[in-house]
């Protein structure tokens, strides 16, 4: 459910609109220490040129070599590698590492670009692939459905773009979206004060407005992150409000141990955040890793976003927070 995925599901949707042939390849089942977890995505084009990735590169390798070679098929296939010790060395798997894998060929586009739409939307969507037919179907998903595959059908499940909301415009914040960007996070900036600029950089989109009218429009999902970086309560505040509300994933706000419960009492006082709302709060925001450069620290709180995202359990001394959907 990585917007890796869609990137995959993208660069298929363009070869095919190109006039090439593509196939696309599922990491179905594992067994050992395999590379890829199941759900991971390969495109190949007819080329050979791929997008995505199954393993380390030398399962790629002979997927390429197979379409290469005019390796064709109309229906969905299964394909294993590393079923013994001689080929998953071959295959540069660990000792025992196995994947079963299911190649389909890409006939029709209108699916991807019904996905594609749909996750635009910040929609959940579940595709169920028939092997024996070719036949897909889409459908709503939750965040609670996983992956499935039984031997005959095969359900994967696509999900919106991570969404990361910076409060503010300074230094730390131009360190944060740059490392976000590289984690694969839409990025979105906004801070009303026309001195702080941050500087034009693909990817970044600034937001007009203030910070609580902006959280409140883009109606945060369980795709968001929304860190609050100004040090001014008259703007954190506000959208920390809107942020502790909404459905995001994670909320959090720069400041000290002291300056944090001083604003989560301020919060409570004046404008009757339940206790489990404000729970939900990271601050001081960030691991602590010792972090004193502003480089640091973005390190800080974008390794807390990822450790929610991904739903680790933060040690009992870490900050508690992280928002399970």
């Amino acid at each position: 459910m990585e917007s890796l995925d869609l990137r995959v599901l993208s660069d298929a949707l363009a070869w095919r609109r190109a006039g090439h042939a593509a196939t696309l390849v599922t990491v179905v089942e594992t067994w050992g220490s395999a590379p890829r977890p199941p759900g991971a995505l390969l495109a190949v084009r007819d080329d050979g040129v791929v997008s995505g990735s199954v393993s380390g590169g030398c399962v790629e390798d002979d997927l390429i070599a197979r379409v290469k070679a005019g390796e064709k098929s109309k229906l969905p296939s299964m394909i294993a590698y590393g079923v013994s010790k001689e080929e998953a060395a071959r295959f540069g798997l660990p000792c025992g590492g196995t994947l079963r894998l299911v190649q389909e060929p890409v006939l029709d586009t209108k699916w991807i670009e019904e996905i594609l739409a749909r996750t635009a939307a910040h929609e959940l969507v579940a595709r169920t692939l028939t092997l024996a037919t070719g036949a897909i179907e889409l459908a709503h998903a939750t965040r609670e459905q996983q992956m499935q595959f039984d031997g005959i059908k095969l359900t994967t499940l696509f999900g919106p773009k991570w969404r990361l909301l910076l409060i503010g415009a300074g230094q730390l914040s131009q360190a944060v979206a740059q490392i976000a960007q590289m984690l694969d996070f839409e990025v979105l900036v906004c801070d009303p004060r026309d001195e702080f600029v941050i500087p034009a950089q693909a990817g970044i989109q600034r937001l007009s407005g203030m910070p609580d009218d902006v959280v409140r429009a883009m109606n945060p999902d369980a795709h968001t992150a929304i860190v609050a970086l100004t040090h001014d309560p008259k703007l954190d505040d506000m959208a920390l409000i809107e942020a502790l509300r909404s459905d995001a994933f994670y909320v959090g706000a720069l400041g000290s141990t002291r300056n944090q419960a001083a604003r989560k009492k301020r919060l409570a006082e004046h404008f009757d955040l339940t206790e489990q709302e404000l729970a939900r709060l990271h601050g001081p925001v960030g691991l602590r890793l010792g972090a004193k450069t502003p480089a640091e620290i973005a390190v800080s709180i974008c390794a807390q976003v990822v450790e929610c995202k991904n739903r680790i359990e933060a040690p009992a001394a870490a900050p508690a927070g992280c928002a399970v959907a």
